[in-house]
């Protein structure tokens, strides 16, 4: 769509003050000093119309929420949005200094002032041939060898059973020893009625498991990448039943399937979901099954890194 124009459009001068500068626009990984250790989240800023910025934001958890107005002069910059899923009733507000392709700043935290840090968020390019490498079985169905929880100090539910990789205990997410650039990740997964689970790929990003059978597709529901896509189509079967997903990742590109239809076709994840183990998104990253929301059972868990030539 053109810019909005008038009869005088011909002799009306062009904006001249105050121009969004180019310097923020673009997407941040972010790494917030939080009172328990750091912990990820993200911006991206856009230029709406002659000079008015606006956005998205990911914060600890939750999913990707609007920016409505950024305040810019150059330098400083600021922004507010609504609380999600914190235990506030105040705006989440963000101030920082951009120098470079670094941003410093602080935040309201719940308990406090928190300190954070933003750098530029990397491409990711998918350009190239790619190669499927020899397969990776991730889980051996005996027991949790190559996997741990990511909270160890709390108690991992995740149990070895019957071939299965079962969530008896909810409140633990587990994590793959090994990290991983590209690859191709397939499994299935089987859940009872109205429980939730997720794939993290890389850690930073999450496709949504859940019971949505018959629902309306949506980023929130089965086969989403949380709050950023939208599958084509909910192709998920009922609770209790078993069913397959097959998840590509380069770059920053996925495509998925689900039980045999392709839901999600080489679209571009712009950042890191909440829940993520950090934001720096140009380093390869595990494979994190969320166990905090509950009960599911995964079995036939194998990866194959790909190669780009």
């Amino acid at each position: 769509m053109t810019a909005p124009c008038s009869q005088a459009a011909e002799t009306d001068p062009e904006p001249t003050a105050t121009q969004a500068p180019a310097s923020l626009i673009g997407r941040w990984d972010v790494t917030v000093e939080g009172p328990d250790g750091p912990y990820p989240s993200w911006f991206e800023v856009h230029q709406s119309g002659y000079r008015t910025l606006v956005g998205e934001y990911v914060g600890q958890f939750g999913s990707a929420r609007p920016i409505s107005h950024i305040r810019f002069d150059g330098e400083h910059f600021r922004f507010a949005v609504p609380p999600q899923w914190e235990q506030r009733t105040d705006d989440v507000v963000y101030e920082g200094t951009l120098n470079g392709d670094t941003i410093r700043g602080e935040t309201n935290g719940e308990q406090g002032t928190l300190r954070w840090t933003a750098r530029r968020a990397p491409e990711l390019e998918h350009s190239g041939e790619v190669v499927l490498g020899e397969p990776i079985e991730l889980f051996g169905g005996v027991n949790l060898a190559g996997w741990k929880p990511q909270f160890p100090q709390a108690d991992n539910g995740w149990e070895a059973r019957d071939g299965m990789l079962v969530n008896v205990r909810p409140g633990n997410n587990l994590i793959t020893e090994q990290t991983f650039n590209d690859f191709e990740l397939s499994l299935a997964f089987r859940y009872p009625k109205g429980s939730n689970s997720g794939i993290y790929l890389r850690g930073r990003y999450e496709v949504q498991v859940e019971d949505s059978f018959g629902e309306k597709a949506n980023s929130h529901r089965i086969g989403g990448v949380y709050g950023f896509l939208t599958p084509s189509v909910n192709a998920a079967k009922p609770h209790d039943e078993w069913q397959a997903m097959t998840i590509r990742l380069v770059g920053r590109t996925v495509s998925i399937h689900l039980n045999g239809e392709r839901i999600i076709d080489r679209q571009e994840i712009p950042g890191i979901t909440g829940g993520a183990l950090d934001s720096n998104e140009g380093n390869p990253g595990p494979i994190m099954l969320q166990g905090d929301h509950g009960p599911v059972e995964y079995r036939d868990i194998v990866l194959r890194p790909i190669e780009r030539k």
